[in-house]
């Protein structure tokens, strides 16, 4: 592991200025990532502690993409057929799930809500953008939601998913080359209570309704973005009605090609 944060502070403070240096130099970044890092300290990675790939300037979400998500959203809501509709509508379901500064990254405690007895992690493939709305790879995101807010009425959707330490990213970004079919890649979670597992799920991206692609060109349709965002692209890991997520708990996400990302739930206050 290269810390190149730590070596160059004003080439790689933050992911915008890191991708506005590589434009100027017409480099990809990549390029200009290996142009550093030949002269980099190297790390053993237990000898650093993983931070927050990017605090992005706003982090969208995508609903409904996966089966499992629509029969899960229509069986906890009060007006029925609302998301039969929307799964099978040529418009996805995209709504901002908040700034960067309220996700957690890696090892970071990330929260539920303290008004809620129904709360769930959600684990979803993420799209990294630049300001340009041009992807730039991938990572991980537990978009944690309330279900009972977001079933008692469809319009307390930000309520049930914006608020203190609601979103987990990390733990790094995969260049978009080292993925090249974001839609064939397997996702697991894992609950962890007391040790032991409460709760264990996996699914593949293959399982999507909508593509990746078709999700970015509506979130950028007529809008503009004032630096990196990411876009969660969905959930198709829904644990059973009776589950709630309780303080203390361990949620693990796990994608093949990015990594693990593992986090600790507590109450949001």
């Amino acid at each position: 592991m290269v810390d190149l944060t730590g070596a160059y502070p004003e080439v790689f403070p933050n992911l915008d200025k890191i991708l506005s240096q590589a434009k100027q130099g017409h480099l990809s970044l990549r390029e200009l990532i290996e142009k550093y890092a030949k002269n980099a300290r190297r790390y053993k990675l237990q000898e650093r502690r993983l931070r927050i790939p990017l605090v992005p300037d706003e982090v969208w979400g995508a609903g409904i993409t996966y089966l499992r998500s629509r029969v899960a959203r229509e069986e906890e809501t009060a007006t029925k057929g609302l998301y039969d509709y929307v799964y099978s509508a040529k418009r996805p379901e995209i709504f901002l799930k908040g700034s960067g500064k309220r996700c957690v990254g890696p090892g970071e405690p990330v929260g539920i809500r303290s008004d809620s007895k129904w709360s769930v992690p959600e684990p979803e493939l993420a799209a990294v953008l630049d300001s340009d709305a041009n992807l730039v790879g991938y990572t991980i995101a537990n978009d944690v939601t309330a279900r009972d807010i977001e079933g008692e009425n469809p319009l307390y959707l930000t309520q049930a998913k914006v608020y203190t330490h609601c979103c987990a990213i990390g733990p790094v970004i995969a260049f978009k080359d080292e993925i090249p079919n974001p839609q064939a890649l397997r996702i697991e979670m894992r609950i962890l209570r007391a040790g032991r597992n409460a709760f264990r799920g996996q699914i593949s991206t293959s399982k999507m309704k909508r593509r990746i692609t078709d999700l970015i060109g509506f979130l950028k349709r007529d809008n503009i973005f004032f630096g990196p965002i990411v876009l969660m692209t969905g959930t198709g890991i829904v644990p059973p009605d009776g589950f709630s997520l309780r303080v203390g708990d361990v949620v693990e996400v796990e994608i093949e090609k990015i990594g693990m990302l593992r986090n600790t739930i507590q109450r949001t206050h």
